[in-house]
């Protein structure tokens, strides 16, 4: 019930935060940016501009998604506690997850930063 609450928590936060909106403005700009510069360098392939903007896209959708990750743990931390459940004892969700380690452009956060910021937040609870 800890992890189902911590987890529906975290999900919550990312929409209370607008992680989702942040994040399409961040891919817009960036497939704006990356196809504008292709164009600037003399490309003309439309293909190759179209790549360029996803390139741009997905590189700028994901420049902060370990943040957003973090802040929605963080807050998903407060949610779970407010509504009676153990955000700990939810947090135990990381150790059923792969953990994602600290790759490049990747979307999360390594399972132990996940953890601390959930026990840094719980212990000022």
């Amino acid at each position: 019930r800890d992890e189902l609450a911590f987890v529906m928590a975290h999900e919550a936060a990312h929409h209370i935060r607008g992680h989702l909106a942040r994040q399409q403005r961040n891919a817009t700009v960036g497939a704006l940016v990356l196809g504008g510069l292709a164009g600037a360098l003399g490309v003309s392939d439309g293909a190759v501009i179209q790549s360029a903007q996803q390139v741009g896209a997905s590189v700028a959708a994901r420049s902060y998604s370990k943040e957003f990750e973090l802040e929605a743990d963080a807050l998903g931390t407060r949610i779970t506690a407010a509504a009676g459940y153990d955000p700990l004892k939810g947090a135990e969700f990381f150790f059923r997850i792969p953990d994602p380690g600290d790759r490049f452009l990747g979307t999360h956060p390594a399972n132990a930063d996940r953890l601390r910021t959930v026990q840094r937040v719980a212990a000022g609870l």
